[in-house]
């Protein structure tokens, strides 16, 4: 059986957009049979497999929530490369049927370490009980 993989994304030179991967060493240690792989742009998604589980800042949630499937994510206005973000890059693979499914473990932005920690654990714990 294939080892259960989390893509973490985040960017460690911004400090809004930093806490899922600061988060990292804790969740390696509580779930070793996890991996917890490193992701700094939505390049070369379509490489980690057709069913996705991404941990990931988001702007809006008050609490760390499970988001399933492409249309829970929204996408922003679309005006320069720079603008082309994780959720259109997923919706783009869904629509050339290059995703199956996708969860993402969403942390709000400038959320308390320790709570981000705490409930990202439930939800990962959560994860795994459901795919045993």
């Amino acid at each position: 059986m294939e080892r259960p993989k989390i893509l973490v994304f985040g960017n460690a030179l911004v400090k809004e957009d930093s806490l899922p991967l600061r988060l990292m060493p804790a969740l390696r240690k509580r779930f070793p049979s996890v991996e917890f792989k490193e992701f700094d742009a939505a390049e070369n998604l379509e490489d980690e497999g057709r069913d996705l589980v991404i941990l990931d800042t988001a702007k809006g949630p008050d609490r760390v929530v499970l988001l399933e499937g492409v249309e829970s994510i929204e996408t922003g206005k679309i005006y320069s490369m720079h603008d082309f973000d994780l959720a259109l890059t997923l919706k783009i693979l869904k629509k050339l049927k290059l995703l199956d499914s996708v969860r993402i473990i969403a942390v709000p932005m400038g959320y308390p370490e320790k709570k981000a920690l705490d409930e990202t654990c439930a939800v990962i714990s959560s994860l795994l009980s459901k795919s045993a």
